[in-house]
């Protein structure tokens, strides 16, 4: 069984080629964001994903973590390693520099996320749910508490956690019940019990500053009256050290089927009695503005858990692609040789490119994303600001649904490829898939992103967003059709009936939104599925053109961007097609289920 090994060179044709990592430089706010520093920042991630994460990703599946009478302990070596990932500086790496962090480029941070989400995908959660909650402060907190707390969380000495679900709400926060009072000193006391807290106890750190989504005692009913307040596990004392601890604690862990070493919490919150009842918390920005704040710290996991679904899809295929070259079985179909290995049989490699050619798509479409995010962050002028960040915004559940989506089906092939020794844990082929399973769930099902992705983002601005992406796509067709090269011609032949399939979709959803409702909704799903198909062969031709461009300058790799070519040509036979598939179920939206009542589900 093959190691991982972070894909240094794919990382940077895509940061480079296809995110625009180069022009990130001549940003005032990423001067320092160039080739040289961009090297060595993956050179050193690489050696620590793979020297130091790796190697605990099977014991933390089998260890898993413990419930004990002092709280929650992680799995043996996960302590040491988060120390040693705090101080390297890998917490911060994109984090503002006034606050401790080093301020490089997300286009950066984004490739050394994937390896620490490749090498040990329960590790990656943490560091992940601090990020978003660094975002939500910095968008949100009191200068007083982010002198307190950003700085401390930005190194990793703190880490965060998002506390939105509860056992009666789950998707629908309108029905939280989490209560807040107000205290002494314009703090709170929070009662209340969250379920499903990603690292909401663990014995890493000192402390863990929580994000509670919690009800004012004259909030308005519904998703209107959510209030987010701070909450730390213990309090901070005037000059900055610890204090009492607070009355928030992990009363259970979940047993799940994947990501066994990232604890999930059932947190309660106010039932010790400590302090005479309730959780000591600060209020968050504004009253009944808590929802709005926390879907800035979503939108950072969501991009993130995306990530995971195209990071644990890499290790398979790595994996996958290692046995497949040194297991020998069968007789080769066209030569007759006897005894050959996998990877010799037609079907094997047939599923092997569908592996690679996906994840390459989906790599491209999350770090364009966060080149645009970026973008939004360095440009001065408003306009400009707010067409890279309707585009990121845009491009998220598409990241997240299609990252998510393919990344359990990558996986579940990877243990095709294994045949039965894939089903045998000892390999480590099902536990990428059990890990997997849970990216679809979590910040958001598939159908909640196709919701999001169709009504917030495609019709908010009536598709002037969905426009210019149209626009991008519609260019590389051209340019791979005026290439005057048959095999980046064929792409462009593919991609422009795909993006047809696409246009004629986002009509007839606008068109029936207020009609017939039912089907826009049966339809949003399948709608998601069509753009991430779509935004795959968008990226996978731009690839193309680019590595025929370095092919006929006569640079670099020549091998490499041969296989950069034949990976979008692949994609544009087996995947494109799909996309006139998914235009035909959009359109038919829901008519399967008119005039049908719960006799439809009956056996």
């Amino acid at each position: 069984m093959s190691d991982y090994i972070a894909p240094i060179k794919d990382m940077r044709f895509v940061m480079d080629e296809l995110a625009g990592f180069k022009e990130l430089s001549q940003f005032a706010a990423f001067e320092e964001a160039t080739p040289d520093v961009a090297d060595a920042v993956l050179e050193e991630a690489a050696k620590f994903a793979t020297g130091v994460l790796s190697p605990l990703n099977r014991i933390g599946d089998v260890e898993g973590a413990r419930l004990t009478p002092v709280g929650v302990a992680t799995a043996p070596g996960w302590k040491q390693a988060y120390q040693a990932f705090c101080a390297a500086g890998w917490n911060g790496l994109s984090a503002p520099v006034e606050f401790g962090g080093q301020g490089l480029p997300d286009t950066l941070g984004i490739a050394t996320r994937e390896m620490v989400c490749s090498a040990n995908l329960s590790f990656s959660l943490g560091p992940l749910l601090t990020t978003g909650a660094v975002s939500a402060l910095l968008t949100c907190a009191s200068d007083e508490l982010k002198a307190i707390y950003l700085e401390k969380m930005i190194s990793g000495a703190w880490t965060g956690t998002m506390n939105l679900t509860e056992p009666q709400a789950g998707s629908d926060l309108a029905l939280i019940r989490a209560r807040a009072e107000p205290d002494v000193d314009g703090a709170y006391r929070v009662f209340g019990q969250k379920i499903f807290i990603t690292y909401g106890d663990h014995d890493m750190t000192d402390n863990i500053v929580h994000l509670v989504l919690a009800r004012l005692p004259d909030a308005p009913a519904g998703v209107k009256g959510i209030s987010m307040f701070l909450v730390p596990k213990f309090l901070v004392n005037a000059d900055g050290s610890l204090g009492a601890r607070n009355d928030a604690y992990c009363v259970s862990l979940e047993h799940k089927l994947g990501i066994h070493a990232s604890p999930t919490c059932v947190m309660a919150f106010g039932d010790a009695g400590t302090f005479g009842g309730g959780a000591i918390g600060y209020l968050l920005g504004q009253p009944n503005r808590g929802l709005e704040y926390m879907f800035i710290m979503m939108n950072e996991a969501r991009l993130g858990v995306g990530l995971q679904g195209i990071a644990i899809a890499e290790r398979s295929y790595q994996q996958a692609l290692g046995y497949a070259r040194e297991r020998k079985q069968g007789r080769d179909a066209v030569t007759g040789e006897a005894l050959v290995t996998l990877d010799k049989h037609p079907d094997i490699r047939r599923m092997l490119m569908l592996m690679k050619c996906r994840i390459e798509a989906c790599r491209a479409m999350a770090y364009f994303t966060s080149g645009q995010l970026d973008r939004a962050h360095a440009v001065t002028d408003p306009e400009e600001k707010k067409r890279h960040l309707f585009l990121a915004e845009f491009m998220i559940p598409i990241v997240k649904g299609g990252g998510t989506e393919m990344g359990i089906e990558v996986t579940s092939l990877g243990i095709q490829i294994w045949g039965g020794m894939g089903f045998i844990e000892e390999t480590g082929a099902a536990q990428h898939w059990r890990d997997s399973r849970i990216t679809t769930i979590y910040e958001g099902t598939t159908g909640i992103q196709a919701n999001d992705l169709l009504f917030r983002k495609l019709m908010r601005d009536q598709g002037a967003t969905a426009k210019v992406v149209f626009g991008e796509v519609f260019a590389i067709v051209k340019a791979l059709g005026a290439s005057g090269k048959p095999e980046l011609q064929g792409i462009g032949q593919r991609l422009g009936l795909a993006l047809e399939a696409w246009t004629q979709a986002s009509e007839w959803l606008a068109a029936n939104a207020k009609n017939s409702l039912s089907g826009v909704l049966s339809a949003a799903v399948p709608y998601l599925h069509l753009a991430v198909t779509v935004c795959g062969g968008w990226f996978m031709g731009k690839a193309a053109l680019a590595a025929s461009g370095h092919i006929d300058a006569g640079e670099g790799d020549t091998a490499f961007y041969r296989a950069k070519i034949a990976s979008a040509c692949f994609y544009a036979d087996q995947m494109l097609p799909q996309a006139t598939a998914y235009g035909e179920t959009v359109r038919a939206g829901d008519r399967a289920l008119l005039g049908m009542g719960d006799e439809l589900f009956m056996n």
